[in-house]
């Protein structure tokens, strides 16, 4: 049995309909059963364990508010570390084992020197990690209490999520160019848009290839689709892609803009690009291009 937590967000809500459709045995909770509260984890585990015993969980829960989470850092705190470290907690002491979804935002953005040539490299699983406010440092921290209460956790950072079943910028983009006739995106941050239907797909791919006896060593994992673009590249792909779909139907002129135009309370990152050779080796893995991936979205929009 697997144990999705947080089976109502965007990317829970993915992964639980896939899971279904897959016929893996699977239970989903989400804000009903508090990871904060060991003893609510430990009643519904106790509960499903007469039924069906748990093998596998996968922890979706985070606060995610990035700009919130500076006046509201206890609750941050409580969700992204503490709730983290009890589900790691309980997977250990069922001897289950575990994928923790994390964020690009363990690193400060600003990129890693790629040696002898110009310029900067993608992120790696090694590479020291350096948050730059209380989302990231909150999450850094979850990522610790886990690998320091679980022996059998997979950590798989992500950036730049967008799906169907929640709030995320592609949505935003759609809702406002059809509203307008001019949006501004900043232009100097850059990253790679990641479906979460793909990410889902990642994870179950994870599932099987260790529960086929494959090894599939426990640790850090980075998944993005590929590709890297700016937030107004990514913007003006959603336009031209929207128009072609039918799901946009006035013209709109996206303008490009810098960082300090958008003043937040929180440093966005300006380099959020993951490597991933390591789960791309480890799972035999041929990772979407952004762009395939977007326009798939889409479609699923246009039905």
């Amino acid at each position: 049995m697997i144990w999705l937590i947080g089976c109502k967000g965007m990317l829970g809500t993915d992964l639980s309909l896939m899971l279904e459709s897959s016929g893996l045995s699977s239970v989903g909770t989400d804000l009903y059963v508090d990871i904060t509260d060991i003893a609510a984890l430990e009643c519904f585990l106790n509960q499903q364990s007469r039924m069906d015993p748990v093998v596998w969980i996968v922890n979706c829960a985070a606060y995610t508010a990035v700009d919130k989470a500076e006046d509201d850092s206890a609750f941050c705190r409580s969700l992204n570390t503490h709730g983290a470290a009890n589900v790691a907690g309980i997977a250990k002491a069922i001897g289950a084992k575990l994928i923790h979804i994390s964020t690009d935002y363990v690193f400060n953005g600003l990129g890693i020197a790629s040696g002898n040539s110009p310029g900067i490299r993608p992120y790696r699983e090694d590479d020291p990690t350096d948050p730059i406010g209380v989302y990231g440092l909150t999450k850094r921290d979850g990522e610790a209490e886990v690998l320091a209460n679980s022996d059998a956790a997979y950590i798989i950072r992500t950036a730049w999520l967008y799906g169907k079943y929640g709030n995320n910028f592609v949505a935003t983009m759609l809702r406002l160019m059809q509203e307008r006739d001019t949006v501004s995106v900043v232009n100097d941050q850059r990253g790679s848009p990641t479906w979460t239907h793909d990410l889902a797909d990642a994870v179950i791919t994870l599932i099987r290839a260790v529960d086929s006896g494959r090894t599939v060593l426990p640790g850090i994992y980075h998944y993005t689709n590929e590709g890297n673009i700016t937030w107004f590249d990514f913007a003006r792909k959603i336009y031209t892609q929207g128009r072609d779909l039918g799901l946009l139907t006035g013209d709109c002129t996206i303008k490009p803009c810098t960082s300090a135009e958008f003043p937040s309370k929180v440093r966005r990152p300006v380099y959020s690009v993951l490597d991933k050779t390591k789960i791309k080796a480890a799972l035999g893995l041929e990772i979407p291009p952004w762009d395939q991936s977007l326009e798939k979205y889409l479609k699923t929009c246009a039905v």
